[in-house]
């Protein structure tokens, strides 16, 4: 049970940034112009969406999860940081928590690793 919890427990956390990266892809123009208004260039995009479609997966399906996860640990408190930061705003602020909040999350998978359920895990085998 443990086990598939974890497993869960990474699908959930990894979706937001999967359904981001999507997003991303299908206002592309729209998302570049919101990005130069915080004085962030747009060339950076694509490498964001990337980022943001590869490193979910590798952490859903369990392969380099701790490297992976704290990629996006870094990346979670740098988009904090760079485009929630206005304390004035509940909502902006409400954001900055949240991406605080995964990138505890992803810091706690990079720590602990995934479980059984993931394809880098190492089997165990018994000598008879």
């Amino acid at each position: 049970m443990v086990n598939f919890l974890d497993f869960i427990g990474r699908i959930l956390i990894s979706s937001i940034f999967l359904l981001s990266g999507y997003n991303k892809i299908f206002n592309y123009s729209g998302t570049i112009s919101w990005m130069e208004g915080f004085e962030v260039p747009g060339f950076l995009l694509a490498p964001t969406i990337i980022l943001e479609i590869i490193l979910p997966i590798l952490i859903i399906v369990g392969y380099k999860t701790q490297l992976a996860a704290s990629l996006l640990a870094v990346f979670s408190i740098t988009t904090a940081v760079i485009f929630h930061l206005d304390f004035g705003d509940q909502m902006q602020t409400i954001q900055l928590l949240k991406n605080f909040g995964l990138a505890g999350g992803f810091l706690f998978i990079a720590v602990n690793g995934p479980k059984e359920w993931a394809i880098e895990v190492k089997k165990k085998y018994v000598r008879l």
